[in-house]
């Protein structure tokens, strides 16, 4: 099976807002790993996150830069470093995020990810693209 995507402007757009939040941000080489200490305690909220090395001022700086250029309002917080990115029905967000993912890692070395989904569909979407 061959997946075939056409390169739409708003998607590209919504990949680069997101990774464009973590400029300055230096590439980290490590490879992905879990010590089996830190599996057993994941439920209670223990684990190891992608090193950020950029200043909380910069972040500040990179997401209003982002807000600017697409004409949202301007935030002067970081919020709990907590960003949405919101896309209607049917314009490609699991291709977005996805993509955001591998742009995230090869820019920046980062290889953890956590994907909310909302209804038990989405998420079996999300298993497809998975085992791809």
């Amino acid at each position: 099976m061959k997946l075939k995507f056409k390169n739409q402007d708003f998607q590209t757009d919504a990949v680069n807002a997101v990774v464009d939040l973590f400029k300055g941000q230096r590439k980290k080489q490590d490879t992905f790993s879990i010590t089996n200490e830190t599996q057993l305690n994941l439920d209670v909220g223990i684990g190891v996150a992608n090193a950020l090395y950029i200043t909380d001022e910069q972040l500040l700086k990179n997401m209003q830069d982002v807000q600017k250029r697409h004409s949202l309002q301007i935030t002067d917080d970081l919020a709990g470093n907590q960003y949405c990115v919101e896309m209607e029905t049917g314009t490609g967000k699991t291709y977005v995020y996805t993509k955001t993912m591998f742009e995230l890692h090869k820019q920046y070395g980062f290889t953890k990810f956590i994907v909310v989904v909302p209804s038990v569909a989405i998420r079996e979407g999300v298993n497809i693209v998975k085992a791809i």
